[in-house]
């Protein structure tokens, strides 16, 4: 009796962190895939995304389906990097002319020294 109270006390606590953390969620279906952008926080309270990609997938040998998941985890200190990132990798699939906004090599070479 008292091992079923604890396993019942522990998915509660469980249960009640989960959803917690889970603050906003959105799925996007792409054929096969499906990608999952969950906002969740860390028990200091900082927020950051996770990007789980799920795809559904045949085991010949079991016969039946399972999901393929795969997860990324982006803190809110990263996002400006990871999306010109994204923004680039985007341009060069559409064949669009790259910008690197973390690119300083265009920038004029000043002597801070002379400003004063």
């Amino acid at each position: 009796m008292q091992l079923i109270f604890y396993a019942l006390n522990n998915y509660t606590m469980n249960q009640n962190r989960e959803e917690r953390e889970e603050l906003y969620s959105k799925a996007v279906r792409a054929g096969k895939r499906t990608y999952f952008f969950d906002v969740k926080a860390t028990k200091g309270g900082e927020q950051y995304l996770t990007i789980t990609e799920s795809k559904r997938r045949f085991v010949e040998e079991d016969g039946k389906f399972v999901y393929e998941k795969h997860k990324m985890f982006l803190f809110k200190e990263d996002f400006d990097k990871f999306s010109n990132a994204f923004d680039m990798a985007k341009a060069f699939i559409n064949g669009e002319e790259i910008v690197d906004a973390d690119d300083m090599t265009d920038m004029p070479n000043i002597d801070f020294d002379d400003l004063d």
